[in-house]
């Protein structure tokens, strides 16, 4: 089987193990993340532009952990797919928001700020993920778009990036590529993983 391949496959059983976890489950859940990832030190003295994702369908909600920050002060943003500089396609953009300001329909299930709202650049970043693994590498939605953001904000200065999922997603070993850019640590319910295989 060859790399793409499996990493299709992966991607279908990733999303059913995900969308079949209980609701109420996820809900609690989602606190633990938010209070895991709060706790945990790696935002302690963070005073850069945070961005999430506003999530769809069964991904580890992050608006809790939105709301917590914006309490301590933090800016925030959210992604938005927006045209490329050069015209050649479309990319990740990320636009100052806060919690209760206006949303609305962005393409693919999720929603984005009014495009009226500042373009920023992220010094950190939660990142959505269908399964991970130990060493905290992703797996996406096959698209590339998160990794190209990634690279990028890496290339202008530095970047934390924060997978955030359940403990469920967890799977042995992701296949990544040349191109795919791996995590600074993956937090779930059960604690925080980084890529040395430390759990915390």
């Amino acid at each position: 089987m060859t790399r793409v391949a499996l990493k299709a496959r992966l991607r279908g059983e990733a999303a059913r193990r995900r969308d079949a976890l209980e609701i109420d489950d996820r809900l609690e859940w989602d606190r633990q993340i938010t209070e895991n990832l709060l706790g945990s030190g790696l935002l302690t003295g963070f005073s850069g532009t945070l961005a999430a994702y506003w999530p769809m369908r069964s991904e580890a909600d992050t608006r809790p952990l939105m709301v917590a920050l914006q309490e301590r002060g933090l800016a925030l943003a959210l992604p938005a797919m927006m045209p490329r500089a050069d015209g050649d396609g479309r990319e990740i953009a990320f636009l100052s928001w806060k919690p209760w300001e206006p949303i609305i329909p962005g393409g693919f299930g999720t929603l984005v700020p009014l495009e009226s709202a500042s373009v920023v650049q992220p010094t950190a970043l939660i990142v959505p993920l269908l399964a991970f693994d130990r060493r905290c590498h992703r797996l996406g939605y096959g698209k590339g778009h998160y990794d190209r953001a990634i690279a990028t904000l890496r290339a202008r200065g530095p970047l934390l990036a924060i997978g955030i999922g359940y403990a469920a997603q967890e799977i042995g070993d992701v296949p990544a590529e040349a191109h795919d850019q791996g995590l600074d640590a993956v937090a779930t319910e059960r604690g925080i993983t980084i890529p040395d295989g430390h759990n915390s």
